[in-house]
Protein backbone atom coordinates (compact mmCIF):
# COMPACT_ATOMS: atom_id res chain seq x y z
CA UNK A 1 0.00 0.00 0.00
CA UNK A 2 1.87 3.12 -1.08
CA UNK A 3 1.05 6.52 0.61
CA UNK A 4 0.03 4.37 3.57
CA UNK A 5 1.63 6.51 6.59
CA UNK A 6 -1.37 9.30 6.12
CA UNK A 7 -4.80 9.68 4.84
CA UNK A 8 -6.43 7.58 2.59
CA UNK A 9 -3.89 5.45 2.40
CA UNK A 10 -3.32 4.72 6.53
CA UNK A 11 -7.51 4.26 6.84
CA UNK A 12 -7.06 1.83 4.03
CA UNK A 13 -4.37 0.22 5.33
CA UNK A 14 -6.03 -0.29 8.92
CA UNK A 15 -8.87 -2.11 7.35
CA UNK A 16 -6.86 -4.41 5.15
CA UNK A 17 -5.15 -5.63 8.51
CA UNK A 18 -8.02 -5.96 10.26
CA UNK A 19 -9.49 -8.07 7.36
CA UNK A 20 -6.44 -10.62 7.99
CA UNK A 21 -3.80 -9.31 5.92
CA UNK A 22 -0.22 -8.09 6.17
CA UNK A 23 0.41 -4.62 5.28
CA UNK A 24 3.22 -3.24 4.00
CA UNK A 25 3.09 0.11 5.24
CA UNK A 26 4.86 2.53 2.43
CA UNK A 27 5.72 6.33 3.34
CA UNK A 28 8.98 8.37 3.52
CA UNK A 29 8.80 9.42 7.05
CA UNK A 30 9.52 6.85 9.42
CA UNK A 31 8.18 8.18 12.35
CA UNK A 32 4.96 8.34 10.89
CA UNK A 33 5.78 4.85 9.38
CA UNK A 34 6.22 3.28 12.73
CA UNK A 35 2.78 4.13 14.48
CA UNK A 36 0.82 3.19 11.64
CA UNK A 37 2.51 -0.44 12.12
CA UNK A 38 2.31 -0.17 15.35
CA UNK A 39 -0.92 0.76 15.49
CA UNK A 40 -1.74 -2.35 13.45
CA UNK A 41 0.08 -4.57 16.08
CA UNK A 42 -1.96 -3.32 18.52
CA UNK A 43 -4.95 -4.37 16.97
CA UNK A 44 -3.34 -7.82 16.83
CA UNK A 45 -2.94 -7.16 12.57
CA UNK A 46 0.31 -7.91 10.90
CA UNK A 47 2.38 -5.15 9.27
CA UNK A 48 6.08 -3.61 8.17
CA UNK A 49 7.86 -0.89 7.24
CA UNK A 50 9.39 0.25 3.46
CA UNK A 51 10.42 3.60 3.66
CA UNK A 52 11.10 5.69 0.19
CA UNK A 53 10.73 9.04 -1.94
CA UNK A 54 8.52 8.26 -4.79
CA UNK A 55 10.29 11.32 -6.30
CA UNK A 56 13.25 9.75 -6.51
CA UNK A 57 13.35 6.25 -9.42
CA UNK A 58 16.35 5.01 -7.43
CA UNK A 59 13.99 4.49 -4.25
CA UNK A 60 10.97 3.60 -5.93
CA UNK A 61 13.78 0.58 -7.04
CA UNK A 62 14.90 -0.35 -4.04
CA UNK A 63 11.35 -0.90 -2.44
CA UNK A 64 10.69 -2.96 -5.31
CA UNK A 65 13.82 -4.92 -4.39
CA UNK A 66 12.81 -5.17 -1.11
CA UNK A 67 9.14 -6.95 -1.23
CA UNK A 68 10.87 -9.51 -3.77
CA UNK A 69 13.43 -9.90 -1.65
CA UNK A 70 11.33 -10.48 1.36
CA UNK A 71 7.81 -11.58 0.25
CA UNK A 72 6.99 -15.19 -1.52
CA UNK A 73 3.36 -13.40 -2.47
CA UNK A 74 1.98 -10.10 -2.98
CA UNK A 75 -2.09 -10.44 -2.84
CA UNK A 76 -3.00 -7.04 -3.60
CA UNK A 77 -0.95 -3.57 -4.99
CA UNK A 78 -2.31 -0.51 -4.16
CA UNK A 79 -0.85 2.28 -6.24
CA UNK A 80 -1.65 5.26 -3.40
CA UNK A 81 1.01 7.45 -3.02
CA UNK A 82 1.08 10.89 -4.69
CA UNK A 83 1.45 14.86 -4.51
CA UNK A 84 -1.58 17.29 -5.55
CA UNK A 85 -2.04 20.34 -7.85
CA UNK A 86 -0.36 22.54 -4.78
CA UNK A 87 -1.65 25.79 -4.45
CA UNK A 88 -2.58 28.15 -7.08
CA UNK A 89 0.41 29.72 -8.85
CA UNK A 90 2.67 27.00 -7.75
CA UNK A 91 6.34 26.95 -10.03
CA UNK A 92 7.06 23.57 -11.84
CA UNK A 93 9.27 21.18 -9.65
CA UNK A 94 11.58 18.40 -11.06
CA UNK A 95 11.75 15.01 -9.24
CA UNK A 96 15.43 13.60 -8.46
CA UNK A 97 15.67 12.23 -12.09
CA UNK A 98 14.90 15.44 -13.92
CA UNK A 99 10.85 14.77 -14.67
CA UNK A 100 8.38 17.16 -14.26
CA UNK A 101 7.36 16.35 -10.49
CA UNK A 102 3.81 15.18 -10.31
CA UNK A 103 4.03 12.61 -13.56
CA UNK A 104 7.46 11.19 -11.69
CA UNK A 105 6.13 10.63 -8.16
CA UNK A 106 1.83 9.89 -9.40
CA UNK A 107 2.36 7.95 -12.44
CA UNK A 108 6.20 6.95 -13.19
CA UNK A 109 7.05 5.73 -9.82
CA UNK A 110 4.00 3.53 -9.71
CA UNK A 111 4.70 2.10 -13.29
CA UNK A 112 7.77 1.30 -12.47
CA UNK A 113 6.88 -0.58 -8.75
CA UNK A 114 3.40 -2.48 -10.67
CA UNK A 115 5.97 -3.57 -14.18
CA UNK A 116 8.48 -4.98 -11.18
CA UNK A 117 6.26 -6.49 -9.34
CA UNK A 118 3.81 -8.34 -11.85
CA UNK A 119 5.93 -11.61 -11.79
CA UNK A 120 5.29 -11.94 -8.25
CA UNK A 121 1.63 -10.93 -8.40
CA UNK A 122 1.21 -13.47 -11.18
CA UNK A 123 2.85 -15.71 -9.21
CA UNK A 124 -0.09 -14.82 -6.43
CA UNK A 125 -3.04 -14.68 -8.61
CA UNK A 126 -5.66 -14.29 -8.27
CA UNK A 127 -4.39 -11.26 -7.35
CA UNK A 128 -5.60 -7.09 -7.65
CA UNK A 129 -3.73 -3.87 -8.97
CA UNK A 130 -5.77 -0.88 -7.42
CA UNK A 131 -4.26 2.62 -8.85
CA UNK A 132 -5.92 5.65 -6.96
CA UNK A 133 -6.96 8.25 -9.35
CA UNK A 134 -8.61 11.13 -9.39
CA UNK A 135 -12.09 12.88 -12.04
CA UNK A 136 -9.25 15.40 -12.22
CA UNK A 137 -8.25 14.23 -15.71
CA UNK A 138 -6.20 16.29 -18.50
CA UNK A 139 -4.91 14.68 -22.06
CA UNK A 140 -1.65 14.82 -22.34
CA UNK A 141 0.65 16.78 -24.68
CA UNK A 142 3.19 14.07 -26.03
CA UNK A 143 5.41 17.25 -27.56
CA UNK A 144 5.32 18.95 -24.24
CA UNK A 145 5.10 15.97 -21.22
CA UNK A 146 6.89 17.52 -19.02
CA UNK A 147 5.11 21.09 -19.04
CA UNK A 148 8.54 22.61 -19.92
CA UNK A 149 6.07 25.26 -21.88
CA UNK A 150 4.00 28.28 -21.27
CA UNK A 151 2.76 28.84 -17.51
CA UNK A 152 3.11 25.77 -15.78
CA UNK A 153 -0.41 24.64 -13.80
CA UNK A 154 -0.26 22.71 -11.00
CA UNK A 155 -3.49 21.46 -11.36
CA UNK A 156 -2.87 20.39 -15.78
CA UNK A 157 -0.02 18.37 -14.46
CA UNK A 158 -1.70 16.53 -11.30
CA UNK A 159 -4.94 15.83 -13.95
CA UNK A 160 -2.37 14.39 -16.74
CA UNK A 161 -0.50 12.42 -14.14
CA UNK A 162 -3.77 10.69 -13.00
CA UNK A 163 -5.34 10.20 -16.99
CA UNK A 164 -1.92 8.57 -17.19
CA UNK A 165 -2.36 5.89 -14.08
CA UNK A 166 -5.80 5.04 -15.91
CA UNK A 167 -4.08 5.12 -19.00
CA UNK A 168 -1.94 2.37 -17.63
CA UNK A 169 -4.30 0.56 -15.78
CA UNK A 170 -6.03 -0.22 -19.25
CA UNK A 171 -3.28 -1.36 -21.07
CA UNK A 172 -2.25 -3.91 -17.71
CA UNK A 173 -6.31 -5.02 -17.95
CA UNK A 174 -5.68 -6.32 -21.73
CA UNK A 175 -2.30 -7.70 -20.64
CA UNK A 176 -2.71 -9.66 -17.78
CA UNK A 177 -6.16 -11.32 -19.31
CA UNK A 178 -6.23 -14.63 -18.44
CA UNK A 179 -3.60 -14.53 -15.51
CA UNK A 180 -5.84 -14.01 -12.41
CA UNK A 181 -4.01 -10.92 -12.08
CA UNK A 182 -6.45 -7.73 -12.44
CA UNK A 183 -6.45 -4.17 -12.63
CA UNK A 184 -8.56 -1.07 -12.07
CA UNK A 185 -8.37 2.62 -11.16
CA UNK A 186 -10.94 4.49 -8.63
CA UNK A 187 -11.52 7.43 -7.76
CA UNK A 188 -12.35 7.40 -4.01
CA UNK A 189 -13.96 10.49 -3.38
CA UNK A 190 -14.02 14.59 -4.03
CA UNK A 191 -11.90 16.46 -2.04
CA UNK A 192 -11.65 14.54 1.08
CA UNK A 193 -10.44 15.57 4.50
CA UNK A 194 -6.47 14.81 3.76
CA UNK A 195 -3.07 16.81 4.23
CA UNK A 196 -3.30 17.09 0.37
CA UNK A 197 -5.99 18.66 0.77
CA UNK A 198 -5.52 21.02 3.78
CA UNK A 199 -2.12 21.77 2.86
CA UNK A 200 -3.57 23.70 0.10
CA UNK A 201 -5.91 25.72 1.98
CA UNK A 202 -8.77 23.14 0.18
CA UNK A 203 -12.16 22.88 1.88
CA UNK A 204 -12.90 19.39 2.24
CA UNK A 205 -16.13 18.07 1.31
CA UNK A 206 -15.90 14.14 2.00
CA UNK A 207 -14.37 11.82 5.15
CA UNK A 208 -11.48 9.58 4.31
CA UNK A 209 -13.90 6.85 5.51
CA UNK A 210 -16.31 7.83 2.58
CA UNK A 211 -13.04 7.30 -0.06
CA UNK A 212 -12.05 4.36 1.62
CA UNK A 213 -15.37 2.48 1.57
CA UNK A 214 -15.32 2.70 -2.72
CA UNK A 215 -11.53 1.34 -2.42
CA UNK A 216 -12.32 -1.33 -0.21
CA UNK A 217 -14.82 -1.97 -2.60
CA UNK A 218 -13.08 -2.32 -5.94
CA UNK A 219 -10.19 -4.26 -4.01
CA UNK A 220 -12.34 -6.82 -2.43
CA UNK A 221 -14.96 -7.32 -4.91
CA UNK A 222 -15.74 -10.28 -7.57
CA UNK A 223 -17.75 -7.70 -9.55
CA UNK A 224 -15.20 -4.86 -9.40
CA UNK A 225 -13.82 -6.37 -13.28
CA UNK A 226 -10.54 -5.92 -14.58
CA UNK A 227 -9.34 -2.23 -17.14
CA UNK A 228 -11.91 -0.02 -15.12
CA UNK A 229 -12.25 3.18 -14.13
CA UNK A 230 -14.60 3.45 -11.35
CA UNK A 231 -15.68 6.72 -9.83
CA UNK A 232 -16.21 5.86 -5.88
CA UNK A 233 -19.04 2.81 -6.42
CA UNK A 234 -19.76 3.44 -10.12
CA UNK A 235 -18.21 2.34 -13.11
CA UNK A 236 -17.71 5.18 -15.00
CA UNK A 237 -16.10 6.29 -18.59
CA UNK A 238 -12.95 7.93 -18.19
CA UNK A 239 -11.65 11.35 -20.25
CA UNK A 240 -11.30 10.35 -23.90
CA UNK A 241 -7.63 9.84 -24.61
CA UNK A 242 -7.98 6.72 -22.35
CA UNK A 243 -9.65 5.24 -24.79
CA UNK A 244 -7.23 6.02 -27.60
CA UNK A 245 -4.58 3.13 -28.42
CA UNK A 246 -2.13 4.95 -29.90
CA UNK A 247 -1.92 7.42 -26.70
CA UNK A 248 -1.59 4.56 -24.74
CA UNK A 249 1.09 3.03 -26.74
CA UNK A 250 3.09 6.62 -26.73
CA UNK A 251 2.63 7.01 -22.64
CA UNK A 252 3.99 3.28 -22.38
CA UNK A 253 6.99 3.66 -24.41
CA UNK A 254 7.35 6.64 -22.69
CA UNK A 255 7.49 5.44 -19.16
CA UNK A 256 9.40 2.38 -20.43
CA UNK A 257 12.14 4.72 -21.59
CA UNK A 258 12.42 7.14 -18.44
CA UNK A 259 12.10 4.15 -15.95
CA UNK A 260 14.28 1.71 -16.94
CA UNK A 261 11.04 -0.37 -16.29
CA UNK A 262 11.59 -4.71 -16.86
Amino acid sequence: MTGSTDGLGRDVALRLAGAGYHVIIHGRNEERGRAVVAEIEAMEGSASLILADFGALANVRRLAETVLRDYQRLDVLVNNAGIGRGADGATREESQDGHELRFAVNYLSHFYLTRALLPLMKASAPSRIVSITSTAQNAIDFDDVMLERAPYEGARAYGQSKLAQIMMTMDLAEELEGTGVTANAVHPAVYMATSMVLNRGGTPMTTIDEGADPVLQVITSPLAGSGNYWRQATNARAAAQAYDLDARRQLRELAMRLTGAP
